[in-house]
């Protein structure tokens, strides 16, 4: 069912040739100072009215077939009220907190509007940019059912896995790209990637991108789309970093906002725990972590994670770290484990606040407190989504009490405090909290990348003996995203003593 191209539509100025586009290489680093809420623009045109089912929008049949298989039969609010306005070509800005619905939200409007539709080589048809690879892959995910039934191509293009394989999936041709900035960036820069016929761009979590110092990166890319096209921008808070999106790539946008920026979920219970000191906070998160149930576990730094999983392990806790050390696939891994029950308590740091879903989270427990109340709301946002219900906790040093007192008025949430500590009943009414058994056990740890076999069918070749100085296996080719951490080696010991043993009069070929 084709649809027709939105209407011409002269955009507002743009710094073309800016700060944004000399300096797209690396993302910037974020401002320290909290950014304040800018005023909502006015939208000039009225919005088309909410829509109550799915079958009253303009979609493809298949669509909403494709809906009821997998179970979604009413829309959230955010999707009852910006996809009439998307399907009809229409600038989003949308506000709601993660787990409200905007996957679908934005995802069911540009596979609508492409439908019958198909791409050229290298020349994506819709982009979706995201600020991290675990969003990436949960949004991919979450649409490649309804991209099916409509016959579109998905790619996802993020750091830490083979640029060449995702490079070979554009050749291809895919109608929708799933990307992350730095990564987008490096595949434009190579040639293998045009975005001048893209006519639906959606920003997702768009000011956790501002948060980590993407926008140069992003304003380059949104100069390259279709100028004409459509803007679909999806951000859980709208900060001043924020008004410089709106103001200069959305025309007349159509303005839902679901939660207030800082507002608390109304079925989730917020707790700050007071504990004596650091030895009692980590007897603490032992004792939670050892609960019957399954928890997400913050802590600052990617050593501390690693540090208290051992810890866990040590105790009979079966639990794994999540961090940006480790490689798309671990991290990958993973989750795979903590969904499926093999591993009950993930330690994460940041990388897991947002774009991680789980089906029946109740608890996420801030073993560190984070320093910004953004910060807060996406590590809570694990929990109690989609109108379940669910609690976050936070352990609290004495002197962190009045940096975490200002971080909730931040927030606009009222916690229950209480002073805790590792054996008080109270802790286990809160949280499940029990005596781990003290029995060591293991998780088979996720397995490192590994090359694709065309590469390891190349070591049947004696020119492998001597490879040229500097060549890289597929798959570690410098990224701006964040690393992947080990990747395959270039020979294997030996190969080229046997190979010449065999071939004693003919030279090795140089490497490519």
């Amino acid at each position: 069912m084709p649809r027709s191209e939105p209407p011409t539509r002269k955009r507002p100025g743009r710094s073309r040739g800016g700060s944004g586009a000399r300096r797209a290489g690396r993302p910037q680093a974020a401002p320290a100072a909290p950014q304040r809420e800018f005023a909502l623009p006015e939208t000039v045109t009225p919005a088309l009215p909410a829509a109550d089912a799915f079958d009253a929008l303009d979609m493809p049949a298949v669509l909403v077939k494709t809906l009821a298989e997998q179970g979604v039969t009413e829309p959230f609010p955010i999707q009852a009220a910006t996809l009439p306005n998307a399907l009809a070509g229409r600038d989003i800005l949308g506000r709601g907190r993660t787990g409200s619905g905007k996957t679908l939200a934005f995802g069911l409007a540009l596979l609508a509007r492409l439908a019958g539709r198909r791409a050229e080589p290298k020349a994506p048809l819709a982009l979706v940019l995201v600020p991290t690879r675990e969003l990436a892959q949960q949004v991919t995910t979450a649409l490649t059912p309804y991209a099916a039934a409509v016959g579109l191509r998905l790619a996802t293009v993020v750091g830490g896995l083979s640029i060449g394989r995702q490079a070979d999936a554009l050749r291809r041709g895919a109608e929708v790209l799933v990307a992350t900035p730095g990564r987008l960036h490096d595949l434009i820069q190579r040639g293998d990637c045009l975005l001048g016929r893209v006519s639906v761009t959606v920003l997702d979590e768009a000011d956790q991108m501002a948060d980590m110092g993407f926008l140069p990166q992003v304003t380059a890319l949104l100069d390259q789309v279709a100028p004409d096209g459509q803007r679909l921008l999806f951000s859980a808070t709208l900060d001043r970093n924020i008004d410089r999106l709106v103001r200069g790539y959305l025309s007349d946008p159509v303005v839902h906002s679901v939660d207030p920026s800082a507002g608390a979920v109304t079925t989730m219970e917020h707790h700050v725990l007071h504990v004596m000191d650091e030895t009692d906070k980590k007897a603490v998160a032992v004792r939670i972590a050892a609960r019957d149930g399954r928890v997400i576990m913050f802590v600052d730094t990617k050593r501390g994670a690693d540090r208290f999983a051992k810890r866990l392990l040590s105790n009979g806790v079966r639990a794994a770290a999540l961090h940006g050390g480790r490689t798309q696939p671990q991290r990958t891994r993973t989750l795979d484990q903590f969904k499926n029950g093999q591993v009950t308590a993930l330690v994460a740091t940041n990388v897991a606040a947002r774009g991680i879903h789980v089906d029946d989270l109740d608890l996420v427990v801030n073993v560190d407190p984070p320093t910004d109340h953004k910060d807060y709301l996406h590590r809570g946002g694990r929990t109690a989504r989609a109108g379940a219900t669910g609690s976050v906790v936070t352990l609290v040093l004495p002197e962190q009490k009045k940096e975490m007192a200002q971080l909730m008025s931040d927030a606009g949430i009222r916690p229950r405090t209480t002073r805790i500590s590792s054996g008080d009943p109270e802790l286990a009414r809160l949280t499940g909290a029990r005596e781990p058994s003290g029995v060591a056990v293991t998780v088979e740890a996720p397995p490192a990348e590994r090359p694709a076999p065309r590469q390891r069918a190349k070591a049947k070749s004696p020119a492998r003996a001597k490879p040229a100085t500097g060549t890289r296996p597929e798959g570690r080719q410098p990224r701006t995203d964040a690393a992947a951490g080990n990747g395959a080696g270039a020979g294997r010991s030996g190969g080229g003593r046997s190979g010449a043993r065999r071939r004693p009069r003919r030279p090795a070929r140089p490497a490519n």
